[in-house]
């Protein structure tokens, strides 16, 4: 049975739309069409018709005519490129910042990073990230006065209370996510994970070995830190994390676990005073140089996925190596390597949450889990730093390079190929930010496009 599109191409609504997106100046607004187009495309593939054919072909004009006056621009479009409509005027300002420090900082040194396989010897760009405060853009800020304020609107706001349970369901994500205090604690800043997206886009654009480097430290580590250890933990960990002086890896894939994660051989055997865990991780992020690791292994075997539990392992515990670092085809710069378990006694205070969390009501591996759900969200960026950086290269070249006596982005099939490149950047990181849109942005996307 065919489905009905949604909307057709020739219908009045789409037509004066698209006409107020291309007639209007900015390009950030000719992304949303981008979006808007495949979603559209999608439903009237479904049809079987020649509809979607007539508006694939339509999008790519569209796309065509939006870049054709960015690419003969003598000036560098990437800001243009690269600003989201759901940005307010801070988070540009720290999306600015960000991208000065990464091009000052990382981007001199990124070309060797891969040509090597290793982070710069003279530069310690942990210790510069840590200064510059990008390595605990999650962690919370400290309970003052906020505390009173989050209490009066819970009171006074039921409504609030209710949608912030049923937007996020770990009740640190949701304070987090609405509210963050002027006072650090353990150095972090508290912003949340769209901060977070944009910082990783950003070090991802200058390098995509930093940037997955950084999104394993920062996010895998110090953040899974932040949602599950107690303050003991906090205390311990997390300062030297932030500050660059320690460096954070997480471990769950085997050899012969990778995406059946839950499949794990890892064991941690309970003995007097914490466990003895004995196996191989492989493919860890950080893993030559970490010294604090977030490990997961089955507690008891039986118990299946309800069995795993996590704990944190320190660089230096009896019976914990790491083996040979792998040389892989991208990536090159981010150390990536196995970790040896051989009768390694962790104590049990070292358990990051508790004994056995593997699973909550709906039979879900809970703290990886819901790690693994803000880990996709936050590492999708780095593609997108990456995927710009590619546009950045292009755009330049078209303008530059000549054949026939004109340059090559005068032909329509490079004006093409440079439309799908836009085309899928935008799509791409319009999909990233409906997260944030159906969380708490919409309104603010609304009322933008409502006052143009």
């Amino acid at each position: 049975m065919l489905v009905k599109p949604l909307v057709q191409p020739n219908g009045k609504g789409l037509s004066q739309l698209l006409l107020l997106l291309q007639t209007h100046p900015s390009i950030l607004l000719r992304s949303l069409a981008f979006g808007f187009g495949c979603f559209v495309e999608d439903r009237l593939t479904a049809t079987g018709s020649q509809q979607a054919l007539a508006w694939r072909m339509e999008r790519r004009f569209f796309a065509v005519r939006s870049l054709t006056s960015a690419l003969f621009r003598k000036e560098t479009q990437r800001a243009a490129f690269s600003t989201s409509l759901l940005f307010d005027d801070t988070q540009i300002q720290f999306k600015e910042s960000v991208s000065q420090f990464a091009r000052e900082n990382i981007a001199p040194h990124a070309s060797k990073i891969d040509r090597t396989n290793y982070f710069p010897e003279g530069t310690n760009l942990w210790k510069l990230m840590g200064d510059f405060n990008l390595l605990g853009i999650t962690a919370p800020g400290r309970i003052g006065v906020v505390t009173a304020c989050i209490g009066l609107l819970i009171v006074c706001c039921p409504v609030l209370l209710l949608r912030m349970f049923l937007e996020r369901k770990d009740k640190s994500l949701r304070l987090e996510y609405y509210f963050h205090t002027e006072i650090e604690e353990y150095g972090g800043l508290g912003l949340g994970y769209l901060y977070h997206c944009i910082a990783m886009e950003e070090i991802s654009h200058a390098s995509g070995s930093v940037g997955l480097s950084y999104g394993a430290h920062s996010n895998l580590c110090i953040n899974q830190l932040v949602r599950n250890g107690n303050p003991t933990q906090k205390q311990k960990y997390l300062p030297k994390l932030i500050c660059g002086e320690h460096v954070g890896a997480l471990a769950m894939s085997e050899p012969n676990a990778g995406s059946d994660v839950v499949s794990m051989k890892c064991k941690a055997d309970r003995v007097d005073g914490g466990y003895i865990i004995n196996g191989n991780k492989m493919w860890c992020t950080n893993g030559p140089t970490a010294q604090t690791l977030v490990v997961y292994a089955k507690t008891d075997i039986a118990a299946g996925s309800k069995g795993i539990t996590a704990f944190i392992i320190e660089k230096g515990m009896p019976g914990f190596s790491t083996a040979q670092k792998l040389d892989k085809l991208g990536m090159r710069g981010s150390d990536t390597c196995e970790l040896v378990f051989e009768n390694c006694f962790v104590p049990e205070e070292n358990i990051l949450g508790k004994e056995g969390k593997g699973t909550n009501r709906y039979l879900r591996v809970y703290v990886m889990m819901s790690g693994l759900d803000l880990e996709r969200l936050v590492l999708a960026a780095g593609p997108l730093g990456l995927m710009q950086a590619c546009l950045d290269v292009v755009l330049p070249y078209v303008r530059q390079r000549e054949q026939f006596g004109r340059p090559i982005g005068e032909f329509q099939f490079i004006q093409g190929k440079v439309a799908d490149i836009y085309t899928s950047l935008q799509s791409s990181r319009i999909v990233l930010e409906l997260y944030f849109v159906r969380l708490k942005e919409l309104p603010k996307l609304l009322f933008r496009l409502f006052s143009v």
